[in-house]
């Protein structure tokens, strides 16, 4: 499985997901451009020390990720009416997150293979805490 992360914005939820990826050996995707300068100096600086764990691809574009990688493509979107809980994986999925603050675009949106919610519900019902 990888994940593959369309034109983030925010470092810190960059970071976030590149630690997700160092704890749990998935690989990254990161299609360009990012809304910061990612660069190794930059994130070791920021605390990131576990960088050279992270098996990273980066893409300057849609166009080239597409060429580069043929997976199938699980967007995680909030406009979906499937929960995730309701969707079978495949071991060579790639789970796609758009940019914090637009998404992905239409065009990306159509091309996925799979369109999934992740609801937000509250701790206690989630983890079925009485």
């Amino acid at each position: 499985m990888r994940i593959t992360l369309y034109q983030p914005d925010i470092p810190q939820n960059t970071g976030t997901i590149l630690r997700l990826a160092a704890c749990t050996g998935v690989d990254i995707d990161i299609v360009e451009p990012c809304g910061f300068i990612l660069s190794d100096t930059r994130m070791r600086r920021a605390g990131m020390d576990y960088l050279d764990q992270v098996r990273m691809t980066r893409h300057a574009s849609w166009q080239a990720y597409r060429k580069a990688r043929n997976d199938r493509l699980v967007l995680l979107t909030t406009r979906s009416r499937i929960a995730y809980t309701d969707f079978t994986f495949h071991p060579d999925d790639t789970l796609l997150l758009g940019s914090e603050s637009a998404g992905v675009p239409e065009a990306v949106h159509n091309v996925c293979d799979a369109r999934l919610r992740i609801p937000m519900v509250p701790a206690a019902r989630s983890l079925n805490i009485a």
